[in-house]
């Protein structure tokens, strides 16, 4: 039977093949160290749990709740815009929460796409930043480009060469999967650039706590006048890791804040009251909570520089986000990131996240995720470097396992 349309348009999940492998890894009794998934290892903040038990305590809270969230949830994100990068928002009209930044984005896309439309979207980057809008029935302009001088001008050319004029541009610094931070002066740059060709700006700004060299991470609504062509995206997910609470923000241009609480009327009834309270207490908190995260983040990824590097597995060290855009060494390049990534788990015990996955410009490398403890990461690394210390010698003779099957 021919499957879907919009089914049609989606290509096989790479990451379920490496899925598939680890499970059954896992069956067999190995021990697989997972740093593939960007999943949050650690237990969310006391206060943000206690606060919930609280409120959910209290029967009225257990009926339907508010779409675009409750007032006091949508005053306390525009209060920590204020806090953190001096941008005043109307919680009324330039606030609304989301199901996690993916389901923002997502419905988004729902939003404001016409079939045919053209989005101009970084490649290799999150998968639902191009899918969101393939899904929609939009066309996606891959830009292979980092936040540096080449930036516009590579956007000038998918301009020039989309018909008809793309519609929005995506941004996403710190980069997932890349780990990519952009400064305040490339915002400045793409927003006058976006403004000129009447373009829609929507920025993910999911990592924009979990940063280690001192520099906080900017916002696009940073700049002057920003707010008439943007909307940004943020997550609570990996600020407090509270993943499975599923509570994100959009904020930004009313018009598009308006479309995009539109269509969420029709499709969902927010989040739980109870978690959308607890939100907000965590929004209102004094920052520690944050600080620690970070922290934990910061010690994992200057272990994983060091333990992978002394394994043979040179690894640039990101300076945001909770991944290293990892290159795959030279022996195995030639593989792809999809069949190193299965060597991986076959023969080392440790599962990353094959590049190809967030785009055809990602096969030379892997995503790492710091979602292991500092043991289990040099854990990895021992592994990692008997694989390496055997297979470079004789890299064509180690083949996946799953070759023979």
């Amino acid at each position: 039977m021919e499957e879907f349309h919009k089914v049609r348009r989606l290509p096989p999940y790479v990451f379920e093949q490496v899925n598939r492998l680890k499970a059954s890894a896992r069956s067999r009794g190995a021990d697989i160290i997972d740093l593939g998934m960007g999943n949050p290892d650690l237990p969310t903040p006391k206060a943000i749990v206690d606060k919930l038990c609280e409120v959910v305590r209290d029967p009225r809270t257990h009926r339907y709740s508010s779409s675009r969230g409750i007032p006091g949830l949508r005053r306390a994100q525009a209060a920590y815009y204020q806090r953190r990068f001096g941008v005043k928002l109307d919680p009324d009209t330039q606030v609304v929460a989301t199901l996690g930044s993916k389901e923002g984005f997502a419905n988004m896309a729902q939003a404001i796409t016409a079939p045919g439309d053209v989005i101009l979207c970084p490649n290799p980057t999150y998968p639902i930043h191009a899918f969101g809008f393939i899904m929609s029935g939009g066309v996606i302009r891959s830009l292979q480009v980092e936040p540096d001088d080449g930036f516009i001008p590579a956007v000038e050319r998918g301009i020039r060469h989309s018909i008809p004029k793309p519609l929005a541009l995506i941004l996403n610094y710190p980069s997932n999967p890349t780990a990519l931070v952009a400064s305040l002066d490339f915002y400045k740059d793409v927003v006058a650039f976006a403004k000129k060709n009447d373009i829609i700006i929507l920025s993910d700004l999911a990592y924009s706590e979990i940063y280690f060299d001192g520099n906080p991470p900017p916002s696009v609504l940073q700049v002057p006048g920003a707010i008439d062509i943007c909307v940004e995206f943020t997550s609570m997910s990996k600020t407090f890791s509270m993943p499975g609470w599923r509570m994100g923000f959009a904020v930004g241009n009313e018009r598009l804040i308006s479309a995009l609480t539109r269509v969420k009327s029709y499709l969902d009834y927010g989040a739980f009251t109870p978690i959308q309270v607890a939100a907000a207490h965590a929004l209102n908190g004094d920052g520690a909570d944050i600080a620690e995260v970070r922290e934990v983040y910061h010690k994992r990824r200057d272990v994983m520089v060091d333990a992978f590097g002394r394994a043979g597995w040179t690894i640039p060290a990101p300076a945001a986000s909770m991944f290293a855009w990892a290159p795959i060494p030279e022996p195995f390049r030639h593989l792809g990131s999809l069949e190193f990534s299965k060597l991986l788990i076959e023969h080392a015990d440790v599962a990353v996240a094959p590049g190809v996955g967030f785009g055809e410009h990602g096969d030379d490398y892997v995503r790492v995720a710091l979602v292991e403890n500092e043991h289990r990461i040099r854990q990895a690394a021992r592994n990692i470097k008997r694989f390496l210390s055997t297979s470079v010698k004789q890299p064509n003779n180690v083949v996946p396992l799953s070759a023979h099957r």
